[in-house]
């Protein structure tokens, strides 16, 4: 788990045409965060890295369906409308970047947001991460950073969570505090501006109820009460896990701002004592200076024999797989023994594990294996076959030729499978936020697929994953969907099944029978299984292969070298059967 920001969570940025929103809209998307949507006024209908603008946020909503998280890289004198844009168009959570935002702005928003259930993060703050998951705003600097500095709980595994004052104070807690072996949860720079939407106290009752958090790290700074707030939750036990802080200013005196606008001792109020003092009272481990806290924390998670420590190994990695551990006498795969896996899971279940991470059930394992079958081989007329045998008739070696057909698998040979998934996915996120208004899901899905099929005949164009130029009734199609239906799946409105019979409905509607073919349907099934569609041009690769394999051979066993291979005038001379 992760607090804030996770790989599910649907992000927009509003601000993205901005060069500020373009490099940071790089850095999330690089880190792998599920950016949706940007915001421009008067810039609908560009993209920016690939993302599709709009001019409002409640534009975005409507047109791709509910958003989870706005990061706003927008001037302070225009945060308050922004926010509240978002806030009224349903978003639950604004990531407010900017400093100088006038106090009387921030606290309309966190009225307006209070009165919506939301909630927002700063001003002037970097954002938030979850390593491994996600990445809000702006720290890190650059996602390679981000992933080799913040190392993630190993799965079932837990880490600490970084709350901090400063932004560039909480990268550098993590940093070093990663540094001395410890894994991190999340990361949360709360902003440093004397009004706040998101506090400590409220961030570390996050972090308290994540369990994939064994300890809480603060650094925090003068004024304000943050850190009293803090102290008094663990006092009332609110806050049980250890809190270990360090807390910057100590030399300031009273009037002195030391480093933010939130950061100020007014009225002999917000002292570096009086928090110090309470945080040690309420069990707090507290140090006197920042390059204690690294040690104090490892100490810590190690007094509790906690999981959250790297293995000295995992510290001296220059770089880190969740694939594969090779030890003394040990192989496993996504932490499974390969040995213990091996005559109880079948290939397709193996695949599967291998690419997710996830190990499925024997009915996930079978309709795997038939994916792979199915797509073993199609004859010598395809690009990846003419290319292996053609390089084999050179005199080639096996990897050579084999190489040779790999290569020529892309967006045009093998990849409907990809792009059909894609289609069909967005006709399912139009399709959901058509049934926001009103309409059902089943009869959106229906509508849309109809619009659609009616465009592409004006158009001339096409949809990757319908029709065939051989088969007009493919039957591997429809025993993979039958394997499908045994495995669990389902072809309701909503799923990438349902999606592609709509538009196969559409088509018979206007007299163009066009039935999905296999590469659609495996596309279909294979989104529907949750696997990620920048694998699926891979498990073609994998499937088609062992075939490659075949035909290398026997172009180098039964052919002359350096022949003319025609495409199409060939005939089949094997045994005879269905």
């Amino acid at each position: 788990m992760a607090i804030l920001i996770d790989n599910t969570k649907r992000v927009l940025i509003q601000g993205i045409t901005g060069r500020e929103g373009q490099a940071r809209a790089r850095l999330m998307l690089d880190y792998g965060t599920r950016i949706v949507a940007g915001v421009t006024p008067g810039k609908a209908g560009q993209t920016v890295l690939g993302v599709p603008v709009f001019d409002s946020v409640p534009d975005a909503v409507k047109a791709l369906g509910p958003i989870d998280i706005s990061v706003l890289f927008i001037p302070a004198h225009q945060i308050k409308p922004a926010a509240l844009d978002a806030i009224n168009a349903g978003v639950k959570l604004c990531i407010l970047v900017a400093d100088r935002v006038p106090a009387w702005d921030a606290m309309e928003i966190a009225k307006s947001a209070r009165a919506a259930g939301a909630s927002f993060l700063g001003p002037n703050t970097l954002g938030a991460a979850s390593p491994g998951q996600g990445l809000i705003g702006m720290i890190g600097g650059r996602a390679e950073s981000a992933r080799e500095w913040f190392k993630a709980p190993l799965p079932g595994g837990t880490g600490i969570g970084v709350i901090s004052r400063s932004g560039g104070m909480g990268t550098s807690t993590a940093y070093y505090v990663g540094q001395a072996g410890v894994r991190i949860s999340s990361i949360v720079h709360v902003g440093g501006d004397a009004v706040l939407g998101l506090r400590i106290p409220d961030i570390a009752v996050m972090l308290e109820a994540d369990p994939a958090t064994d300890a809480i790290v603060v650094f925090g700074e003068i004024g304000g009460s943050q850190e009293e707030d803090l102290a008094d939750l663990i006092t009332s036990r609110r806050i049980t896990k250890p809190v270990i802080a360090y807390i910057g200013g100590k030399a300031a005196k009273a009037g002195t701002r030391f480093s933010h606008a939130g950061a100020i001792i007014e009225g002999g109020k917000g002292t570096h004592a009086g928090k110090v003092a309470a945080l040690r009272a309420a069990g707090a481990t507290v140090v006197d200076s920042f390059g204690d806290l690294p040690a104090a924390v490892a100490g810590a998670l190690r007094a509790k024999s906690s999981r959250s420590l790297m293995s000295e190994a995992e510290r001296k990695a220059t770089w880190t797989t969740a694939i594969t551990r090779i030890e003394p006498n040990k192989v496993a795969v996504r932490g499974r023994g390969i040995a213990d896996l091996m005559g109880t899971i079948s290939f397709g279940a193996a695949v599967h594990l291998i690419l997710t991470g996830k190990l499925p059930d024997a009915r996930i394992g079978t309709l795997m294996d038939a994916i792979l079958v199915s797509s073993i081989d199609h004859g010598a007329t395809p690009p990846s076959c003419l290319a292996a045998r053609t390089v084999a008739s050179t005199g080639a070696s096996l990897s050579q030729s084999v190489a040779a057909g790999i290569s020529s698998i892309n967006r045009h040979h093998g990849g409907a499978i990809e792009d059909c998934a894609r289609y069909l996915g967005s006709l399912i996120e139009k399709a959901r936020a058509l049934s926001t208004s009103g309409t059902s899901l089943p009869a959106a899905i229906d509508q849309l697929a109809a619009q659609e099929i009616l465009r592409l005949k004006s158009t001339g164009d096409r949809i990757s994953g319908f029709g065939h130029r051989i088969h007009t009734k493919d039957p591997r199609t429809a025993r993979m969907f039958e394997l499908a239906a045994q495995a669990g799946l389902r072809d309701d409105a909503g799923t990438h099944i349902g999606a592609a019979r709509a538009v196969e409905r559409a088509f018979a509607a206007i007299g163009k029978p066009l039935p999905i073919n296999v590469d659609g349907a495996i596309g279909a099934i294979l989104a529907d299984l949750g696997l990620d569609p920048r694998t699926f041009n891979g498990i073609f690769m994998i499937a088609r292969t062992p075939g490659l394999v075949a035909h290398v051979v026997e172009e180098q066993t039964r052919e002359r070298p350096m022949r003319r291979i025609d495409p199409v005038n060939h005939a089949y001379d094997g045994p005879s059967g269905a």
